[in-house]
């Protein structure tokens, strides 16, 4: 009876990744998840994954997903807004994961590239980290992102705490590796959100020797793939996927707070406004339509209202 009215009829979000519960991974009898963050969530080597692997998705009448895969959304919290919830908490598994370091005199320089949806929410996680972690003030300069279009660098300019540069700033022709020696191995991380396997040329060569290129792209490198940067430079290639969707939850929620001035809002991390990235919403009856919006290349996200209320 708790768990029927704690979870009918309530809103949720849902991890996609699905376990079989039965495994040393699932279980944690292998003791993973105390050397690798949050292992049994991500990585049952027998797992389902919803709309990808073995599971029907959300383009299905139906779906279901286990209890403990599923986070309550908040009551003030809309449908649009909550949505965002899977992509952002991708973004924040790169602080999961411990990837950038902020302690000591010199905390590390980030770069991420690619101005899509997944890199500018990348971009609103880790500007914010860095203001949390060093304060707004600090010497330590901002994570940077690069892209290719202005409308979409915007986004982020003045609101996630990053410095925001067009791509053609990191690339330089005449250079052996293809980049500008103002930039070539400055970063000590780089985040490849770019989903092409030219931008992880571009990665490797903004990063420092020894430092970490973190991959959040699963495009395919090809034949060419030239693995002799990362040998050299001795570059630690981190894979980056899926994040906790309560913390993405905890994010969303400061846009919440600030619309309704609540008294606990954190002032020091500035609300995402996610709304923003929003093109257009359409009725389920009209998906044919939405389909088509989302292949515009303005388009930034669309949403398909299921609910006929």
């Amino acid at each position: 009876d708790a768990i029927k009215t704690k979870w009918i009829d309530r809103r949720v979000c849902g991890d996609i990744n699905v376990g079989c519960a039965s495994c040393g991974v699932c279980d944690n009898t292998f003791g993973l998840d105390g050397r690798c963050s949050k292992m049994s969530r991500n990585h049952c080597p027998n797992r389902t994954v919803l709309g990808i692997l073995n599971k029907d998705g959300t383009f299905a009448e139906y779906l279901t997903l286990p209890i403990s895969n599923l986070h309550l959304v908040p009551d003030d919290m809309s449908d649009e807004i909550a949505v965002f919830s899977e992509p952002l908490a991708a973004a924040c598994r790169i602080v999961e994961q411990g990837l950038v370091r902020y302690q000591g005199t010199h905390p590390d320089k980030v770069a991420i590239l690619g101005d899509g949806k997944l890199g500018l929410m990348i971009a609103e996680v880790l500007g914010r980290e860095h203001s949390s972690r060093l304060g707004p003030n600090a010497d330590a300069p901002y994570p940077v992102l690069f892209g290719k279009h202005q409308h979409k660098l915007d986004f982020v300019r003045d609101s996630a705490g990053v410095d925001c540069r067009n791509v053609s700033e990191a690339k330089d022709e005449k250079a052996f590796n293809g980049v500008a020696s103002e930039h070539a191995g400055k970063y000590d991380v780089v985040v490849d959100a770019t989903g092409s396997p030219a931008g992880l040329s571009l990665a490797a060569g903004l990063c420092r020797p020894m430092g970490t290129l973190v991959l959040k792209s699963t495009c395919a490198a090809g034949e060419q793939f030239n693995a002799a940067p990362f040998v050299i430079d001795e570059l630690k290639v981190v894979g980056s996927r899926c994040g906790p969707i309560d913390k993405a939850l905890e994010l969303l929620a400061l846009d919440m707070e600030e619309e309704g001035g609540g008294g606990d809002i954190n002032k020091s991390i500035q609300p995402l406004r996610v709304s923003k990235y929003l093109t257009k919403t359409f009725p389920l009856s009209e998906a044919t339509e939405a389909i088509k919006c989302a292949a515009e290349r303005t388009t930034m996200k669309v949403q398909i209202i299921c609910s006929e209320e």
